[in-house]
């Protein structure tokens, strides 16, 4: 992504000779303006790109959009859904396009898996199993510095694809959830596993982790087949690859071009800025999500299954 969005120096806002400095290193050039707080929208900005800790990113796309600019904000948008529902309205009042940053979704192996269940490939989805996981670096430890109350934790930060593409492949939302997690001392999850009860069957297995080895995949069983994609997060050098399977024990490997889903995704969100249509994740999809996430977490707090229709709108 750095090489499509430029990243903010923490603690250097006031040094705008840093930033300068800190962009030509990265080879990002020298930026028009840096802007020494970030109450200061200029009015030749259009659009601002949210990527601050998770639970600051509702105060700041609700301060952005009362300015009048766009706002793509990365994932979770809100740690509840009557915050979204606050920037549903305020997008409204002030017609800006606000979108959610799910980055993996603009990847083309994703459209690829869904036209094969479209075709009946596999059959009817019966369970979708999802596991993400990286081992946390010192630096990335910021992700657990505050409780899951404050957004810390593993559920915010990677759990939230788990959900998301099983709502994507069931095209539908869980009726429950129940899950278990390990924390660490901040109150923060660590590693989470759980179930997603979509009814008549139908179930969503997923674990995610901060302290296990590098995976972000899926797979998907439908009732002649199944379909998995080995690599979620496409990074620099990764070939993308999905591959599926029939009753016959037929496998079938397709190696796809490499795409950057940011900058994909960022395209994506700014044409529908300038032509005001409707981005591909919407504000309800937003509000959907982050509802299943609360219902996972207090699943994992109290050891019970969670019923979706609990869960304060």
């Amino acid at each position: 992504g750095r090489d499509d969005i430029v990243p903010g120096v923490s603690g250097l806002a006031e040094q705008n000779n840093c930033r300068v400095v800190f962009c030509r290193l990265l080879g990002l050039g020298c930026p028009k303006q840096a802007i020494a707080k970030v109450a200061t929208l200029l009015p030749d900005i259009d659009a601002v790109y949210c990527p601050l800790s998770n639970h600051e990113h509702a105060e700041w796309t609700l301060r952005a959009i009362a300015h009048g600019k766009h706002v793509l904000c990365e994932k979770p948008m809100a740690l509840n859904v009557a915050d979204i529902a606050a920037i549903k309205l305020a997008a409204q009042q002030h017609q800006v396009t606000v979108m959610e940053g799910f980055m993996y979704r603009f990847h083309p192996q994703h459209a690829r898996v869904l036209a094969l269940i479209q075709s009946g490939a596999i059959g009817e989805i019966r369970s979708v199993r999802s596991s993400y996981s990286f081992m946390m670096r010192p630096a990335r430890r910021y992700r657990l510095t505050e409780n899951v109350a404050r957004g810390g934790g593993a559920m915010w930060d990677i759990g939230c694809y788990a959900i998301h593409s099983a709502r994507l492949f069931f095209d539908s939302d869980p009726i429950a959830v129940t899950a278990i997690a390990s924390y660490v001392e901040s109150g923060a999850d660590i590693t989470t596993s759980g179930i997603l009860d979509f009814g008549a069957g139908k179930f969503a297995h997923f674990d995610f982790s901060f302290e296990r080895a590098r995976r972000c995949e899926y797979e998907i069983i439908g009732t002649n087949g199944g379909i998995k994609c080995h690599t979620v997060w496409q990074l620099p050098g990764d070939v993308p690859i999905i591959s599926w399977w029939n009753e016959a024990g037929q496998i079938t490997e397709e190696r796809l071009s490499a795409s950057n889903h940011f900058k994909l995704e960022i395209e994506h969100f700014s044409h529908c800025a300038l032509t005001g249509s409707a981005p591909l994740l919407s504000l309800e999809d937003a509000a959907s999500n982050c509802k299943i996430i609360v219902a996972a977490l207090q699943a994992a707090a109290t050891g019970k299954v969670i019923k979706l229709t609990d869960i304060a709108q």
